[in-house]
Order: C-alpha cells, then structure tokens, then sequence
C-alpha cells in the first residue's frame, strides 16, 4: 500500500495496516475482517471467524479485524462497500474473497483450497483450542455460579491474553459474583483491540446494567413507589432496571413488557431499548433471551 502524498492520519493508518496484517501476512495466511460496532451480522460473523482462525492456526493462519468507522482509509483503499468484508492476505496482497462463506463448513473449505495453493508457514507449535474452555465457561455462566465461571475464564485470559471471548467471559462472571468493581477494572485495563472487538459488546451491556443495581433496603422503595402511583414510567423503569439489577430478570422483563405495551414510545422507547440491552447482556442465543424476545414481538406487532 503507497504512503507517497499522504497526510499524517493516513500515514499512521497504513503504518497500523503494515503492522497488523501486511508484515504477519509475509509468511502467514491473514483473515482480513472488516466490521463496525453497529454491524449485527459483523457481531453474528465475529464468533465464527475466530473459532477457525484458532483452529487453522497450527496451519499457518491468524485473524485480524479492521473497524471500518475507525480506519476509514484502509477501508476505501480495499473499495469496502458493504461489511462484513472478509479477504485472505498473503505477501501484502489480498488472494481472496471470504465475504460468501457465512458457515464454518465454508469457510474451512475456502482455507483448505488457499492453503494447498500458497507456501503458508505453518506455526512453530499448535495453538492450544481454547473453544471447549470458552464452552464450559459460559456452559458455568448459565449455571449461574459466578465465581467458579470467574476461575475458569481467568484461567483461558492466562492461556489466551489476547482473546476477545475469554474477557467478555471474566467480566461477565465477575459481575456475576457480585464483583462489579473488579469488572469494571478489567474492562478498563484492556488495550483497544480487545475493548472494541464486537464480542465485548455483552460483557459492556451486562457492566452498564450492573451499574443500577439497587442498595440494601432500595428495591422495597422502588416497588412501594410504583405501588403508590402506578402511572409513574420513570419509577417503573427503576424498578425494572432494579429487579434485573438483584437478579430477577423475569420480573423485570414483565414489568419492561407492560410498559411497552402501555406506551411504547414513552422516553423515546426507553422500555424497549432496556430489554434489548438485557437481550445482548444475556446472550442473543440464550433461550430465555429468545423466550423473551417472542413475547417482545407478540406485543410490538401483535
């Protein structure tokens, strides 16, 4: 990529694009993924890119992600129209085209093609899969037991520092454990490529949430205030927030519904962007996420 006439912005642009996907691209095979924070098949593709990524690493292939809204200029220079974009890099040149594989199947067969074609460096030793780590994890998270998944995602941070899932998974059970503190500092510590990797968008969901869990003695408030005037949407909303907050999301996503069925305009849909946080907090695969998202629909559209 020429760097001949350009400003200092694009000149630190292409120097980051040398850096992250040019230079490892001169022995190794690049999944170049181009996403943005707003994408939702960019979220949708991200789990999916990273778990082949890791297990075609042993062969030689590494995954890097450039945020479109972020390098701005990298993206024009690829004539990025639409995203998820995804090419192969090898030697600094894009070899293919990885945007139509949209499963695991395909993918691996886009790989195994490019790799019979093209003299990869296989990687000095095998990278350890961390998949089935992540699995139990989050397999513990649902359990609800947050110390015990807390031990388990520190442990694969140990493994894995530079993995997305693994901090998202120990912020999650920190909260969890009730150690929204030691979250927070966690999210806070982690270097920009990790903190606005798609995939940190539950665990900035579940912290932002946590932040209106109520004091000792403050839900009975909450719930009297609603009792006394239950046409008060802001003190049904607190209350919401409240409930989900000490760990009852089934009656803070009642309460959520009631509200959007009564008005679902009110505070410029505060309701409904409360649960669709909840929603991306849990996990959009989550089936009490899915249970909840039907009665969503049921009310929105009948």
């Amino acid at each position: 990529m020429a760097s001949l006439g350009l400003n200092l912005d694009e000149q630190k642009a292409v120097d980051r694009f040398r850096k992250n996907v040019v230079e490892p691209s001169m022995t190794k095979l690049v999944i170049l993924d181009f996403w943005a924070e707003w994408c939702g098949p960019c979220k949708a593709l991200t789990p999916l890119l990273e778990k082949v990524a890791a297990e075609y690493a042993d062969k030689g292939v590494i995954l890097a992600k450039v945020n479109v809204d972020e390098e701005k200029f990298i993206a024009a220079q690829f004539q990025v129209r639409s995203i998820p974009t995804v090419y192969a890099m090898f030697q600094g040149q894009p070899v293919a085209d990885l945007t139509p594989a949209r499963s695991e199947s395909q993918l691996k067969q886009y790989l195994d093609q490019i790799l019979k074609q093209l003299p990869v460096q296989a990687g000095d030793e095998p990278a350890q899969d961390i998949g089935p780590l992540l699995a139990m994890g989050e397999d513990v998270l649902g359990t609800g037991d947050g110390e015990r998944a807390a031990g388990i995602f520190s442990q694969i941070v140990e493994i894995a520092p530079d993995s997305a899932p693994a901090h998202s998974g120990l912020i999650r059970a920190l909260l969890l454990a009730g150690q929204k503190d030691e979250a927070a500092e966690v999210l806070a510590a982690l270097p920009p490529e990790i903190a606005n990797d798609p995939v940190m968008a539950q665990a900035r969901s579940a912290l932002a949430l946590a932040e209106d869990a109520p004091e000792e003695g403050e839900l009975a408030g909450l719930r009297a205030a609603v009792a006394t005037n239950p046409e008060d949407m802001d003190a049904q909303l607190a209350l919401a927030n409240g409930l989900y907050a000490a760990g009852d999301r089934d009656e803070a996503a009642k309460l959520l519904l009631a509200m959007v069925a009564k008005d679902r305009s009110w505070n410029d849909g505060a309701a409904r962007a409360r649960l669709l946080q909840i929603f991306e907090a849990i996990g959009l695969e989550d089936p009490w996420v899915a249970a909840t998202r039907r009665k969503l629909s049921t009310v929105l559209f009948g």
